[in-house]
């Protein structure tokens, strides 16, 4: 009763009543532990029956189908207790690494709270704390949209833009990546994404960099935006010194919009707080984030603009929910993206990111006269790429001209493999047919890992040079693979 003691609950029993003396749930209950303990030892016979039975046939043929047990920070052990240092970062989601106490304990704040979430008629505190927090960082933008992953926050982004200017046509670049639902891949630049998926929208793409080939489709007088990425994925190629600058102004100039696709690049990646801001005067219209504002726990996509453009979407009450998400700014997304904020200031992660990058970028920079399969180093902060090229000396020139005619990126993912299988350390191939590599690792990486990735970089070029067996054995594995797939 109201203003009585209530009796203090027993050791291990819930105030449900639901666990027994050893705080477990009583058998016929849901137990995770329980459940991870009988089952996880099927994990790859489960993918392989119910979920895309090609993920564990490629992990099986690359020798990745490790079994990872535990995480924290910018490393992962396996059962047998190795560590695994991770320069993948979940594609970039991990931007704070796995597992951050402070995210961790505002996801069970904001569990205990026990908050009346998703209502969807109210205006609950956190997601305009998190828009607050966010503006900040774009002072020259006014109004966000969360969503729940960075396809949707494109998506947001391409449909307002069409709200907004009245025209139907969004340019983007070629070899872009801005996610795979039917919108997004309508502005992919990579024709692997999009074949067999179409008809897609009447999207146009130009070269990053060609101001030219951007005005001669503005002057068609339809086109909505530009969309793009500061810095692309899928290489690590930059826009050009002074492109985003110009290419605003055209737009502008012709009544289209700026959209900055910051999901992989932005919360500190390229040691800015957003990749565009690292030219000066560029203010996109509309701008894209997602990845690593979830903390790595719960998807979250923000959509940042101008006031104009939000009330040219919203522009009267009877289209208050014209757009929408069912789990946009869910209680917990917006925690955990508060989180990291609060984080990212405090321990100084940006400029972490940047300092981290220049040295290994530096480092990795320095190999290239020494490896004469090493073409180029390039990227900003820690998104990096590791270019590999044509080798002069003959023998090497046989074994690349190989795995050339088998298939582009051969020599890439060769490269990849050891550094897992024998130096513990994950990477990927930076996109199909490519021969570069993309770092991309937690922006809480240390020198330690630094040296770690470098001294096993620079075994793995040594056994290549050198001729080794190994990697070269490897190799023929994968011409088999990809001869057979022909």
């Amino acid at each position: 009763m109201a203003g009585q003691e209530q009796e203090e609950e027993p050791a291990g029993i819930s105030p449900t009543g639901s666990c027994g003396p050893d705080g477990t749930p009583p058998s016929g209950e849901f137990d995770l532990g329980r459940l991870l303990a009988e089952r996880g030892g099927e994990r790859y016979e489960l993918h392989a029956r119910h979920l895309n039975h090609q993920l564990p046939r490629m992990l099986h043929t690359i020798g990745f189908d490790k079994v990872y047990v535990r995480a924290e920070g910018a490393h992962f052990w396996d059962e047998d207790g190795n560590d695994y240092l991770d320069m993948l970062a979940g594609f970039g989601v991990m931007g704070l690494g796995r597992h951050h106490p402070v995210v961790r304990r505002a996801l069970h704040d904001v569990l205990d709270a026990q908050l009346a979430d998703l209502t969807r008629f109210d205006c609950p505190p956190l997601p305009g704390l998190l828009a607050e927090r966010l503006l900040e960082h774009s002072p020259h933008l006014d109004r966000v949209f969360f969503g729940n992953s960075g396809t949707e926050a494109v998506e947001t982004a391409l449909k307002f833009a069409r709200r907004a200017t009245g025209r139907g046509r969004v340019l983007y670049c070629a070899h872009a990546f801005h996610g795979l639902t039917t919108g997004s891949l309508s502005v992919n630049g990579e024709g692997g994404f999009r074949d067999g998926f179409g008809p897609l929208l009447p999207d146009t793409a130009i070269p990053l960099g060609d101001l030219a080939a951007l005005e001669r489709e503005l002057r068609r007088g339809d086109v909505a935006a530009l969309i793009v990425e500061p810095v692309q994925g899928k290489g690590v190629h930059e826009a050009p010194p002074g492109y985003l600058r110009a290419a605003q102004e055209l737009l502008h100039a012709h009544g289209a919009l700026l959209i900055a696709d910051e999901v992989q690049t932005g919360l500190g990646r390229t040691g800015d707080f957003y990749a565009y801001q690292h030219e000066e005067g560029v203010e996109p219209d509309l701008v894209c984030v997602a990845k690593a504002l979830s903390g790595g726990y719960v998807p979250v996509g923000a959509t940042l603009g101008k006031d104009w453009i939000f009330k040219k979407v919203y522009s009267s009450m009877d289209r208050v929910l014209v757009h929408s998400a069912s789990f946009g700014s869910n209680a917990q997304a917006m925690a955990a993206g508060l989180a990291v904020l609060s984080v990212m200031e405090r321990e100084g992660t940006v400029a972490r990111a940047r300092r981290l990058g220049d040295l290994l970028r530096g480092r990795l920079a320095a190999l290239v006269d020494e490896y004469e399969l090493l073409h180029a180093v390039r990227g900003r902060g820690l998104m990096i790429g590791i270019e590999f090229g044509r080798p002069v000396s003959l023998g090497l020139r046989s074994r690349w001209t190989m795995l050339q005619a088998a298939r582009k990126g051969l020599f890439a993912q060769m490269v990849v493999a050891p550094l897992l299988q024998r130096h513990r350390i994950l990477t990927q191939v930076s996109g199909d047919h490519l021969e570069v590599i993309k770092l991309i690792p937690p922006l809480v990486l240390d020198e330690a890992d630094v040296d770690r990735f470098v001294g096993a970089f620079r075994a793995v070029m040594d056994e290549a040079h050198g001729g080794g067996g190994l990697i070269w054995e490897f190799g023929r594995t994968l011409v088999k693979q990809a001869v057979a797939q022909r």
